[in-house]
């Protein structure tokens, strides 16, 4: 049986949701009044992804070679601590304060499914056939589908998930993530802060990092999935909230990228002097990419790089 249980959410629907209490806003700037609640994510006791793990990428759907480089860099980045700080690797470090330590990703196989054998209208069932194409224990499938692939639920209620699958006929569970390019599709859902999102404050989209509206946006989702991911693999690691509909490492603090962030506004962030590109984490071969805030369990509080 295949386990699905958690989602990168669009922005649009955390703007309703914020929308809701028209005091919100206002709220945010009476800390010195109010002191917030430490977030808690609690560990439910299960296993999680340690150690080395391979990241399997099923590219499903046309990709540029520039397009399938700008996200191999990225996960490469995760763990090269050759980059200048912040970086992509100072990120990633805080999973490694979860229980058991650090996890170290590693690019392995890369399949192409360039001539959409299933169609360019997915479901969930599907997304789960393409993570059998490596069928590899201890590692990660990650599944990207391209802009002009539909998905059950994708930027209605979601721009990316991950779960797990029976490996056999034995008790062992695989991993895998889908992540789909939101370019064409709902980009001010998607791929915000790099185009306005559909409601709330419509301020001026950030640059884009890598020039890729679309890619960039999946940055964003697949971070937020992969740190997810090794936290809780197998839906009883580290959430808060229902374990069908969980908040994790990163969905925890979802629309935070620098401090002073609220409701429609990323937060501090850098800018390329040349492109005005915004970004907040360097990564190999020059890379630059633009990084949610992580849920820090030494301080039970949402960590941002800038």
């Amino acid at each position: 049986m295949t386990s699905i249980y958690r989602f990168a959410i669009p922005f649009a629907f955390l703007l309703l949701c914020f929308t809701v209490e028209p005091a919100a806003a206002t709220a945010r700037k009476l800390t010195a009044l109010v002191e917030q609640q430490p977030l808690v994510l609690k560990y439910h006791n299960g296993a999680l992804l340690k150690g080395n793990i391979t990241v399997n990428l099923i590219w499903y759907g046309q990709f540029t070679p520039i397009q399938r480089s700008i996200i191999v860099d990225f996960i490469q980045s995760l763990n090269s601590p050759l980059a200048p700080v912040p970086s992509a690797s100072s990120w990633w470090t805080t999973t490694g304060k979860y229980k058991g330590g650090s996890s170290t990703l590693v690019v392995g196989k890369q399949i192409l499914h360039e001539a959409y054998t299933l169609g360019k209208s997915l479901k969930t069932m599907h997304l789960v056939a393409l993570s059998h194409k490596v069928n590899q224990l201890g590692a990660i499938n990650v599944v990207l589908t391209a802009k002009d692939v539909t998905v059950d639920g994708f930027c209605m209620s979601r721009c990316g998930t991950h779960g797990s699958t029976p490996v056999g006929n034995a008790k062992a569970r695989a991993a895998y993530v889908w992540v789909g390019n939101s370019e064409t599709q709902c980009p001010g859902q998607c791929a915000w802060p790099f185009h306005q999102p559909i409601y709330g404050p419509q301020t001026p989209p950030l640059v884009a990092p890598n020039g890729d509206v679309g890619v960039d946006g999946m940055i964003i989702n697949l971070a937020t999935l992969l740190a997810g991911t090794v936290t809780n693999p197998f839906n009883n690691g580290y959430f808060q909230g229902p374990a069908t509909a969980p908040l994790e490492a990163v969905s925890a603090c979802t629309g935070v990228f620098g401090s002073g962030a609220y409701p429609g506004d990323p937060g501090k962030v850098l800018v390329d002097k040349t492109s005005g590109a915004s970004y907040n984490a360097n990564g190999v071969n020059g890379r630059k990419y633009l990084l949610p805030a992580m849920w820090d369990p030494q301080t039970s509080a949402c960590k941002t790089l800038v």
